[in-house]
């Protein structure tokens, strides 16, 4: 899997949990996160942090990935094979290890971190189209559903912009992973239409229905 260079800002809300001392001033340790920059693709994406001792924390991102987003993917428009556009939803699931190089000695921890991460993301679309050869012209359609399960290494910065606000940057997220593509046929297409569409330098490693 290519190396993911990623700025990625999230809004974070601070909720206050009681320290077991005699002091009335809140320890935070607890963090909800609103990811800004994938609202552009349709995609919400929610995530939880909470801080472990005095320079860890572990963090959970769910997130839904809508039809509605701008950034679609460009489909096929060759002398065989036109398709539509491909559109795609479904969901993700990232849990996360930070390691803080600063020192946390009040409140969320802050600063420069390096980590590690998990990625499950599940998108289902629908590829159609014509093809044409020598034979005729044949429409196609099906149903995807693809499976991505990653694992990778992360470099990042929580900026401080107050005692309940922090921006955070997600500077470099090299990983690796396996992705599993489903095929559930609607129109199906002659067999000479994979080996065409493996010409283009697309090959499926997919299963159908």
């Amino acid at each position: 899997m290519k190396l993911r260079i990623l700025l990625i800002a999230f809004l974070l809300g601070s909720a206050p949990i009681m320290a077991q001392t005699d002091s009335v001033a809140p320890i935070l340790k607890n963090e909800i996160k609103l990811v800004v920059s994938d609202l552009i693709n349709g995609s919400y994406m929610f995530g939880y942090e909470r801080a472990i001792g005095k320079h860890i924390g572990v963090a959970l991102d769910i997130g839904y990935k809508s039809k509605d987003g701008l950034l679609k993917l460009s489909g096929l428009d060759t002398d065989l094979i036109q398709t539509d556009e491909l559109s795609y939803d479904g969901f993700k699931i990232i849990p996360e290890f930070r390691y803080y190089v600063k020192e946390r000695t009040s409140g969320m921890p802050t600063g420069f971190y390096f980590g590690a991460y998990l990625t499950y993301i599940k998108y289902t679309s629908d590829l159609k189209g014509v093809y044409t050869n020598e034979n005729g012209i044949y429409d196609f359609q099906y149903d995807a559903t693809v499976n991505t399960n990653s694992i990778g290494l992360m470099v990042g910065y929580k900026l401080k912009l107050s005692k309940h606000f922090n921006l955070d940057f997600l500077i470099a997220g090299p990983g690796a992973g396996s992705y599993r593509v489903k095929l559930k046929e609607v129109i199906a297409a002659p067999p000479e239409f994979w080996f065409d569409l493996k010409s283009f330098g697309i090959n499926f490693t997919c299963r159908f229905d």
